[in-house]
């Protein structure tokens, strides 16, 4: 064999052997990792912190009057009709409040509206502030069944009911304390229909007109 081929192969055997050293150096690193990742304890989980709820007035007191500011005796006017708050209802059940102001707008023809703090419907939505205008509607001995009832042909389904505790102020037609019963549907577009009854007395009936903000303007206390 001449010295050019020992050269040649001296080469290439020394090739081999460092592409074999490469190899399993690198072998042996990848099982330190594995057996590093392996034993190693599951990272830290990272709380976020929940998103801190919005308040539930908004802009109300900058943008529009807080109807949560309402007393009796005060003038104000829902979509531009002017009313005399004649009376108040302070409503209290099961944690929740809500109060609902007698409204004389000079027809004769009394309206409530109800103003209440109302949670988020999935969790973590902020609360909201629920103003509803009510309306009565004739309900010719009716009374709230536990299932759906059909009202003007419209049907509508329970969502609520129960009984409250109420504190009232000035002219409501009621006692100055007692219990409320209440039973409250929704048909499927929306609209609201509430039965309430103080004890001793007969059910009634309200469609409700949700109101948006600014819709209530505070002209005179």
């Amino acid at each position: 064999m001449s010295m050019t081929s020992v050269v040649v192969l001296g080469l290439s055997i020394a090739t081999v052997v460092l592409l074999l050293g490469a190899f399993f150096a690198t072998m042996r690193q990848d099982r330190k990792t594995e057996r590093r990742r392996a034993t190693a304890p599951p990272p830290a989980l990272v709380e976020v912190p929940m998103q801190e709820r919005v308040s539930a007035a908004g802009h109300v007191g900058s943008d529009y009057a807080d109807p949560r500011t309402i007393k009796v005796g005060d003038r104000i006017e829902v979509h531009g009709a002017g009313s005399r708050v004649l009376g108040a209802m302070h409503v209290s059940c099961q944690g929740q409040q809500w109060t609902e102001y007698l409204l004389d707008d000079g027809s004769r023809r009394y309206k409530w509206l109800s103003v209440e703090v109302r949670l988020g419907l999935a969790t973590g939505d902020p609360p909201h502030l629920e103003v509803l205008l009510w309306n009565d509607v004739p309900t010719q001995g009716m009374v709230p069944a536990k299932s759906m009832l059909i009202m003007e042909g419209v049907e509508f389904f329970p969502i609520d009911r129960g009984t409250a505790a109420f504190k009232s102020e000035g002219d409501t037609g009621h006692p100055d304390r007692g219990l409320l019963d209440f039973a409250d549907y929704r048909a499927a577009d929306g609209r609201l229909l509430s039965f309430e009854r103080v004890h001793g007395t007969m059910w009634t009936a309200a469609y409700a007109q949700p109101l948006p903000p600014g819709s209530i303007t505070i002209i005179s206390t």
